[in-house]
């Protein structure tokens, strides 16, 4: 008897298997000739070489639509199995609207009209700064462009930072090492990550430095190739620092930067590299520049009431 063993990596097992071994009984069901036995991160089959080959081929699809969807369930495993082709299985969800699909399946796709176009302009140009008040997605429509990119094999990794700047609380008094310090910071991109990829799979790229999470300092003396990277709170980097993240941009890369100019955590009478980078590069051919606002909101309804509250007050400045 001929044995295949198909090992399951970056990928959680107990959500490919499905609660209670589910999806396996199912396979069980739609190969009645192959006796197949599910283990750890491990499928095994046993039975004839020409039906093993099926298998290993609609194994394969499977595994490939669950990177991309995070979800299985025993409609989706009939259509892949018992269809000729990917057209055949492939479900209208894979609209182009949709930028990827996060934990269980969750569709993740621009909100609004700025979004949108945000998107838009990510794809056109190779340097995109995205600007505007908090709450607007910038950030979580960042990572999603990101995550697709990766997911699309149109980049190696995925590198998202931010300058260390203390907003009114000190670091230095933080428990811990700098990681430790630093984690906190950073928690924002890490929670958009965590919608957006499983998280046995994210601790896995995470771990081999597929995705970076790390602050601006970081950067220096580095080439970034082959890499989506983000640039967050980009309007507290100083000029210096704001030169020398551009200028990191290596081959097959794409560079977002985003931030707020409305809540700058410089020091007094410092320039925001933010600001000045908007106005240096506003018509370099390749740079694309959006701005969204309080019509862009999309956490609570009283977000946008609090930015029109500031900012009826910094206009009467």
């Amino acid at each position: 008897m001929n044995e295949l063993i198909i090992e399951l990596s970056e990928i959680s097992p107990r959500d490919f298997f499905g609660h209670q071994n589910i999806n396996i009984e199912k396979l069980k069901e739609l190969f009645p000739k192959l006796k197949i036995v599910a283990r750890g991160n491990k499928i095994k089959a046993y039975g004839d070489q020409e039906v093993l080959e099926e298998f290993d081929k609609r194994l394969a699809m499977l595994l490939d639509h669950f990177s991309k969807y995070n979800k299985l369930d025993e409609n989706v495993i009939e259509r892949v199995l018992l269809s000729r082709s990917r057209d055949d299985y492939e479900t209208p969800d894979s609209s182009n609207a949709v930028l990827v699909h996060g934990v269980n399946g969750r569709k993740i796709k621009p909100q609004t009209a700025n979004q949108r176009k945000l998107v838009q302009l990510m794809f056109k140009n190779d340097m995109l700064f995205a600007v505007g008040p908090a709450g607007t997605g910038k950030t979580y429509t960042g990572v999603a462009l990101a995550v697709k990119a990766l997911k699309e094999k149109q980049v190696r990794r995925i590198i998202l930072t931010r300058p260390a700047v203390e907003a009114g609380e000190k670091l230095g008094f933080l428990p811990g090492d700098l990681k430790e310090k630093l984690d906190p910071y950073m928690q924002p991109l890490y929670d958009a990550l965590r919608d957006m990829i499983p998280a046995e799979k994210l601790e896995l790229l995470i771990e081999k430095g597929v995705i970076q999470i790390a602050p601006l300092a970081f950067m220096r003396g580095r080439t970034l190739d082959n890499a989506f990277v983000i640039l967050d709170e980009a309007q507290n980097t100083t000029h210096a620092q704001m030169k020398m993240f551009l200028t990191r941009m290596g081959k097959n890369a794409k560079f977002m930067i985003t931030g707020d100019p409305g809540q700058i955590d410089l020091p007094r009478h410092t320039l925001s590299g933010l600001k000045e980078a908007l106005l240096v590069l506003n018509n370099v051919n390749g740079v694309g520049i959006i701005h969204l606002d309080d019509k862009d909101v999309i956490r609570h309804r009283l977000v946008k009431k609090v930015i029109a509250a500031y900012k009826a007050i910094e206009n009467n400045d």
